[in-house]
């Protein structure tokens, strides 16, 4: 085997397990395939894509951020284990969209030290008027995201589901998951927080702004 053909297998064996590379040992541009998802680079809506990625990568991030500050505050009282619950399940969220920023090569939103510190805000805050406060937030995070979940499917199968069927699952389960959120923060009475009806529209046109601004920035 020649040099060049050695170079040439290591490149593509490269590519298999996940160490991307955009260019074959001969210079030309290759299409690369994510075998965990089924999708390359060449087959999608790059516009559509890097967007979705990178609005859902914030909104999981300040997600988390707003569940750390809800735990500063409640951690040690009888809702400590629901949110504790809730969070788990918002680093796994966070976790796989930290996986597909890196395979698809989407730049975070430049936001992201802003996000850290209004999320853990608008966390603790909450958590200060009581149990009922953090639950208002979480009924209106967790539904103002599932909206946005709902709309990006719509996106995706308007660009062809067949391209992003992947993407797809990951997007739809983790609208469920934040549904489920939604329903527990009302069975622990979300809806007996003051003023709750002004706080959740408060929450929910500062979760369009930042969705808004997490697009394009």
């Amino acid at each position: 085997m020649s040099w060049a053909a050695a170079a040439a297998v290591r490149s593509l064996w490269r590519l298999r397990t996940g160490a991307l590379r955009p260019l074959s040992a001969y210079g030309r541009r290759i299409s690369v395939r994510f075998y965990s998802l089924g999708m390359t680079l060449d087959n999608i809506n790059r516009a559509a894509v890097d967007r979705i990625i990178r609005v859902d990568h914030a909104g999981e991030y300040g997600a988390n951020r707003i569940y750390a500050g809800q735990m500063a505050v409640l951690g040690r009282t009888s809702v400590g284990p629901v949110i504790q619950k809730m969070w788990d399940q918002e680093k796994d969220h966070l976790k796989k969209f930290n996986e597909l920023m890196v395979a698809f090569r989407v730049r975070p939103t430049i936001l992201m030290p802003f996000w850290n510190v209004v999320g853990f805000a608008l966390g603790a805050g909450t958590a200060l008027l009581g149990k009922e406060g953090a639950m208002a937030c979480t009924v209106a995070v967790e539904e103002s995201i599932a909206h946005h979940y709902n709309n990006q499917i719509r996106t995706l199968m308007e660009k062809g589901p067949e391209k992003h069927e992947e993407l797809l699952q990951v997007i739809r389960k983790f609208r469920d998951e934040e549904l489920e959120h939604h329903d527990l923060g009302l069975e622990h009475d979300a809806q007996l927080a003051p003023a709750y009806t002004v706080l959740k529209s408060l929450i929910q046109a500062g979760c369009s702004v930042a969705i808004y601004l997490s697009e394009r920035f």
